[in-house]
């Protein structure tokens, strides 16, 4: 993620600010990429700290597209909702560096149901997915307590609200992609035939779990190609965030990335993992002094090296 400008007094800003410690109040024009007077706000603005211009209904690109809140009636979903939604920001924001979703791409936007297992009347399940354009998120996740149980529980310890943002975004961006020529063909070839029973090969998946290998990026990439595709994205978009956001705060290593690196602009595949895996080898370290997990705890394979390149092309292109 960038470092913004703010455009009274030219300080640094960062993409969650409300107002520059200036005072100057802004707001984040996600077509410009860039932070501006406030002028238009968002509707959500003082519900949630949306800090993003509003476009249409009173509403930014961003909150346009959540369909359903949480159960606001329950009191502790209101904070929730807020970390949510600034997670799919987040997500946006970058993913709108290769034109995704901006007001110059004419193709569908994912439409949003962010729900809570706390409800007014009770507890409620919540299961999380794509289906046919719709991402469900459950908010109860944004719960720092919740999402170390979920970690612990599910042995998935890169678990995170912007992590699931990033995945259920990537079956979306698979829906609309396999639309294009060529690209079913290159996907199937590569990452096996996505109109493969995916009920039964989820059962299998959670019955005997695989071990991610040489080809996939995780375990639960390996139980279905709709997966491995959505793993691989949610991956592709955490490296080129990383060396993005390093560049950003002027973080170099002696091989690069040099001053100045737009990882969003990078066509390479190789130059890019080469300098993020780079990067996040350095911050582990650091990491490590202070107890900390590492930044990114995995192994890229050439198999997976392979799949990245495939997903870049794509969603670059």
């Amino acid at each position: 993620m960038q470092i913004f400008t703010c455009p009274a007094c030219g300080g640094a800003t960062y993409l969650h600010n409300l107002a520059c410690g200036c005072g100057h109040a802004i707001e984040f024009d996600p077509d410009a990429q860039a932070m501006q007077s406030l002028d238009a706000p968002c509707g959500n603005r003082d519900a949630i700290g949306c800090n993003w211009r509003a476009e249409s209904d009173g509403l930014c690109r961003s909150c346009a597209m959540t369909e359903v809140v949480p159960d606001l009636r329950e009191d502790t979903n209101r904070p929730l909702w807020a970390e949510t939604e600034a997670a799919k920001r987040w997500m946006l924001a970058t993913l709108g560096r290769w034109g995704w979703f901006t007001a110059s791409d004419p193709g569908d936007r994912p439409v949003f149901r962010l729900l809570s297992e706390k409800t007014a009347t009770g507890e409620a399940g919540v299961v999380m997915g794509h289906a046919n354009g719709v991402i469900t998120i459950n908010v109860s996740e944004a719960r720092s307590a919740v999402l170390a149980e979920r970690q612990e529980e599910l042995g998935e310890l890169y678990r995170t609200m912007l992590g699931h943002m990033r995945h259920e975004t990537a079956h979306f961006l698979q829906l609309r992609l396999l639309s294009s020529p060529g690209f079913p063909e290159a996907f199937r070839k590569l990452f096996g035939d996505e109109r493969a029973d995916y009920g039964a090969a989820l059962k299998a998946h959670y019955a005997d779990p695989k071990p991610a290998g040489d080809d996939h990026v995780t375990s639960y990439a390996t139980a279905h190609p709709h997966e491995d595709w959505a793993e691989t994205l949610a991956h592709l978009l955490h490296l080129v965030d990383l060396l993005d956001s390093a560049a950003a705060a002027r973080l170099q290593l002696p091989d690069g990335p040099p001053r100045g690196y737009d990882a969003y602009a990078e066509t390479d595949t190789e130059t890019l993992l080469h300098f993020a895996v780079g990067m996040s080898i350095a911050v582990n370290h650091v990491n490590r002094a202070l107890d900390l997990p590492d930044l990114y705890p995995f192994v890229i394979r050439s198999g997976v090296r392979t799949k990245l390149a495939f997903a870049h092309r794509w969603l670059h292109g």
